[in-house]
């Protein structure tokens, strides 16, 4: 994707709305809910907004809302891609350039997760701290557009630590129990072996998936301050692994959503 990419979406979306986003949110599978909260302007469908692509994981609307929530002009994304599905890094990450070229300026990123930390439990609310590539790729190779970040962006706080402690502040206000690791992206679609959870976890990894560091690199490159929450939706303890399925999955990040929403609107609400 190129610049003239992301000027066609942005033009698009801007004769659909003229709400310009202070933040921009992305869901992850099973947590399309939070949607609802938002007072929307516009409802986009991807196929509308020239250089997205199309959505295919069930539960992932395939929208760009435009709205309101906890006093914030929002930018939200119902629904994500991925590798998996066959799509490049730089399309996976190409709605992000075009979130921020909309103004946003703040990206919070929300997924599921295997968890693998043996003192946390499936249904926990997790904080990233920070995260570990092993998609064996990057959204910023080939050509870098100086205007819009430089070639070798610092990773070193990828989430935001003010951010991060404002999460803290509101859970503990809600009484939510939120938990702080570090996430690892692996390519999927498949759920890993025993051997393979053993390493990532040796690796320094609290929580796997298939989602987000394309996202949140690509924010960081532009200069974006990044919030990151996931939901863990299945235990992958090699010693006590058991088979788990979409299903199941979805079923407890349904149940673990309302948690998240208040987390999401009190740093909304609660943002400089």
């Amino acid at each position: 994707m190129n610049a003239v990419s992301v000027a066609d979406a942005v033009r698009a979306v801007k004769t659909r709305t003229a709400i310009v986003p202070d933040v921009a949110v992305i869901l992850g599978t099973g947590l399309g809910a939070l949607a609802s909260e938002l007072r929307a302007d516009a409802s986009i469908p991807y196929p509308d907004v020239p250089g997205f692509a199309t959505s295919t994981v069930e539960t992932h609307a395939g929208r760009l809302l435009l709205g309101t929530l906890g006093g914030r002009r929002v930018a939200m994304m119902q629904g994500r891609f991925h590798r998996y599905e066959g799509y490049t890094l730089q399309q996976v990450a190409f709605p992000v350039r075009v979130l921020k070229a909309l103004g946003a300026q703040t990206l919070i990123v929300s997924n599921v997760s295997g968890g693998m930390h043996p003192l946390w439990a499936t249904g926990d609310l997790v904080l990233i701290s920070d995260h570990i590539n092993l998609l064996g790729d990057n959204p910023l190779v080939g050509p870098n557009v100086d205007a819009e970040g430089p070639r070798f962006p610092d990773m070193s706080a990828a989430y935001d630590p003010e951010l991060r402690r404002l999460a803290r502040t509101v859970a503990l206000d809600n009484k939510i129990v939120l938990r702080e690791g570090v996430y690892v992206a692996v390519p999927g679609p498949n759920l890993e072996t025993r051997a393979e959870y053993r390493m990532l976890r040796a690796m320094g990894a609290d929580l796997v998936g298939m989602s987000t560091v394309p996202e949140v690199i690509t924010a960081v490159h532009q200069g974006m301050r990044v919030l990151g929450l996931s939901i863990i939706t299945d235990n992958c303890l090699p010693d006590a692994l058991e088979p788990t399925s979409v299903e199941q999955i979805i079923a407890v990040a349904r149940g673990a959503e309302p948690r998240l929403a208040a987390v999401v609107r009190g740093v909304l609400e609660r943002l400089n």
